[in-house]
């Protein structure tokens, strides 16, 4: 009994020895790959090392790959938004043509008959007028060689001179003076020589929509009213089919020209009042930046900026910005008083102030304005 109890405390005394073993050797293992883990992390930061990385930098490092397929899809299918913005505008066109002129002709008073081809044309020219402008205008860009400006700075990524107001397309891969955006219903970025061509356009869309809606409100009422019943009596015609007998006839049926007339009625007022609503946003959204002197770009810049001053206890100043009134007047190219009937009332293609690489006080502004900071 006694052997057998020495011969069991030995084996338990070789076991634990084996298990104390085993645990300092995995102990010894887990060191090691953690001093690797310390030692590689250490390599990477000292490769990687930048003084300037933070977070925002980080994250726009990891969605670089998602930016370069969102600029290229957006280059290629521009000019399918292009194709896109005339196939629905010529549309629209046809239709009142063809469909609602006739019965404006017929049911209208003469004065009422004037005034809508008067207005109705008007702004069709400039609907056609501005955005063939601004799909076409370059909205301009700085020149290339290093010599032809001086105090400015350099484009990290297209490296040639970025003047104030200058910011860099990722689409077109070039710098655009006093840029505000790249617009894929344009094909084309909107800057310093077509922000007005653009804006225009908007503000002309969104009032020909408005028009279109409130106009044929009527009718699209009673086109919409119109096709359930043509819904009810090709219901009641298939169920009459089916139990027919030889004294009973089917309801009387629409023909085509009444069910396309119908039908182009109603696509009319929902799609106008659609790009109504979402063209009329975007209109008084960059009104709203006109007013204050700024781009799209720079009322993000300026936010920022005034935010930064606010915690010293200064009050930030936007330089370009002449007052709400004024601001109208250097982006219309209003000088005199006739040129809110010939510059924005009609088509003109008249040039804004300026060259976009300097910023100058315009004629048509009065007095200079307070600098870009104040205690």
């Amino acid at each position: 009994m006694r052997s057998w109890q020495r011969m069991f405390v030995a084996v338990m005394r070789l076991l634990l020895k084996c298990l104390r073993l085993g645990r300092r050797r995995r102990f010894k293992l887990l060191r090691q790959v953690e001093q690797l883990w310390h030692y590689g992390n250490l390599c990477l930061r000292s490769l990687l090392y930048n003084s300037f990385t933070n977070g925002d930098v980080v994250l726009d490092s990891l969605f670089e790959p998602i930016y370069w397929l969102v600029d290229h899809v957006t280059r290629w299918f521009g000019v399918v938004f292009v194709a896109l913005v005339i196939g629905l505008t010529s549309s629209i066109v046809a239709i009142v043509y063809i469909c609602l002129l006739p019965l404006i002709l017929q049911t209208y008073t003469p004065a009422w008959i004037c005034w809508h081809l008067a207005y109705g044309h008007w702004n069709l020219i400039m609907i056609v007028f501005h955005y063939y402008m601004a799909i076409t205008t370059s909205p301009g860009h700085p020149p290339q060689a290093k010599d032809d400006l001086s105090g400015v700075s350099i484009c990290r990524k297209c490296i040639a001179p970025k003047p104030a107001r200058t910011h860099h397309c990722s689409i077109c891969n070039r710098c655009v003076l006093k840029m505000d955006h790249h617009c894929p219903w344009l094909n084309n970025c909107v800057g310093h020589y077509n922000h007005r061509y653009f804006f225009s356009f908007c503000l002309f869309m969104t009032m020909g929509c408005i028009y279109c809606s409130v106009s044929g409100w009527e009718m699209f009422r009673d086109a919409y009213a119109a096709i359930e019943r043509m819904k009810l009596l090709e219901k009641e015609r298939l169920q009459v089919a089916a139990n027919q007998t030889y004294y009973q006839t089917p309801p009387p049926t629409f023909s085509f020209h009444q069910r396309a007339f119908h039908k182009s009625v109603v696509y009319l007022w929902v799609l106008c009042s659609s790009v109504a609503l979402a063209l009329g946003a975007l209109t008084l959204w960059h009104a709203a930046l006109i007013t204050r002197g700024e781009t799209s770009i720079e009322r993000h810049i300026n936010k920022k900026e005034r935010q930064r001053l606010q915690k010293k206890g200064k009050v930030f100043r936007n330089p370009y910005s002449y007052g709400g009134w004024d601001n109208w007047k250097v982006f219309l190219g209003v000088d005199v008083p006739r040129h809110w009937l010939t510059r924005v009332l009609l088509p003109s293609p008249h040039l804004p102030h300026g060259t976009g690489l300097s910023w100058d006080l315009p004629p048509c502004v009065t007095e200079q304005r307070t600098p870009l900071l104040a205690i």
